[in-house]
C-alpha cells in the first residue's frame, strides 16, 4: 500500500486526505488500511482541537493492562 507520492502507507501514519472532488482536506491518523496491488483504502481517525489532553504519567498502554489481567488457570507444572 502506497500514497500518491509512492511512500509506503502504514496504519498509524498521520495523513492528509486531498479530496479529488474539491472537498475540504482532512487530516488524521490512518487505520484499517488494506488493499490490493491496484486499490488501497483506509479510515481516517480525525484529530480535533477539542480532543482531550491527557498527562501521560496518568496513562497506561493497553498492552500493559492486558498483561496484568490473569488468564485462565493453568494446571501445575509436573
Amino acid at each position: 500500500m502506497h500514497y500518491r507520492n509512492g511512500r509506503e502507507a502504514k496504519n498509524g501514519d498521520r495523513i492528509v486526505y486531498l479530496d479529488p472532488y474539491g472537498g475540504q482536506p482532512r487530516a488524521g491518523i490512518l487505520y484499517g488500511a488494506q488493499g490490493t496491488s491496484s486499490d488501497c483504502n483506509g479510515h481516517i481517525a480525525q484529530t480535533l482541537s477539542s480532543d482531550p489532553i491527557a498527562d501521560l504519567k496518568n496513562c497506561v498502554h493497553v498492552d500493559d493492562i492486558a498483561a496484568a489481567i490473569p488468564g485462565p488457570a493453568q494446571p501445575p507444572a509436573k
